[in-house]
């Protein structure tokens, strides 16, 4: 085969002995080419969905949901152990299932419903025996956030929930050493515990003021922020009188936590975190 340029001309002694190695480069880049390619289709086929990576990811089989009807002493729970695939919940709004499943208290929830605090549901949810298995294989903690998932995912099966999340700067709290110091008595070798009511706190942990401040943010309504550079095991413990209780029954909140605890909280802005509702109905039929 004889090789002539498109002006008819043959082509010269130098420009022979470059043929096979431009041949080769564009052998080489048609190679490169089809192995992209090839590479590129085999991506496309290994990206997972949304959906498809929510499909493997436990979920409840099967859950009731009922509008609840008032009781003579009604009380709000949620029973969930993290080590099996069962829930029941009691008397409970959209915020309160949000606020467990989420880990987020109900002042940063924005942009939900009328109906989200004032109607109340009872559930029972129940999953598939090898849910239960799995759950078992897992930590304490591993468990019960597994279990959020999946409140998580009943809420946007059922309920419709879609949400995201932004920063935003909001009114919080500074937890500070009050002016004549803090009382937080003597550290502690061992021991874990946080019980809050409605009157009261009680936190043993290994960063305890800091457990403290996550503790107040739940009762303020608003983000606490540890700045008092406290660090270690102390038992703490913190008695108020609820705002709805009679005049002169007790010290509030913010006077207690500095006569017991020579803590303060100060009036602050910063950024945090919202989850914020996008779409959200009323549960769907059993």
């Amino acid at each position: 085969m004889q090789l002539r340029k498109r002006n008819g001309r043959g082509f010269n002694c130098r420009e022979r002995a470059s043929l096979p190695w431009l041949l080769l480069a564009g052998m080489a880049v048609a190679i490169m080419i089809g192995v992209h390619a090839n590479v590129s289709a085999a991506a496309q086929q290994q990206q997972t969905t949304p959906a498809e990576a929510n499909a493997t990811a436990p979920v409840f089989d099967v859950a009731a949901i009922h509008l609840h009807e008032p009781q003579p002493h009604d009380h709000v729970s949620i029973t969930s152990s993290p080590s099996d695939g069962r829930l029941r919940a009691t008397n409970v709004s959209l915020f309160t299932l949000i606020w467990w499943s989420f880990e987020i208290p109900e002042s940063r929830i924005l942009g939900a419903p009328s109906w989200a605090g004032s109607k109340r549901f009872d559930i029972e949810a129940t999953a598939d025996p090898s849910v239960d298995a799995q759950l078992k294989g897992l930590s304490s903690d591993a468990g019960r956030k597994q279990k959020e998932k999946m409140v998580q995912a009943l809420l946007a099966d059922r309920f419709k929930l879609a949400t995201h999340t932004e920063t935003r700067e909001l009114p919080i709290y500074s937890l500070v050493v009050a002016k004549g110091g803090a009382n937080l008595g003597a550290l502690q070798d061992s021991g874990t515990s946080i019980n809050r009511g409605s009157d009261r706190i009680e936190v043993q942990t290994s960063n305890s003021v800091s457990t403290l401040a996550e503790q107040l943010s739940m009762i303020v309504g608003r983000d606490v922020v540890d700045k008092t550079g406290i660090a270690g095991r102390y038992n703490l413990k913190l008695q108020w009188t609820p705002d709805d209780a009679a005049a002169d029954s007790g010290p509030s909140l913010f006077t207690a936590l500095e006569e017991q605890l020579g803590l303060k909280l100060e009036p602050a802005k910063g950024p945090v975190q919202v989850l914020v509702i996008d779409k959200v109905e009323m549960p769907s039929a059993n």
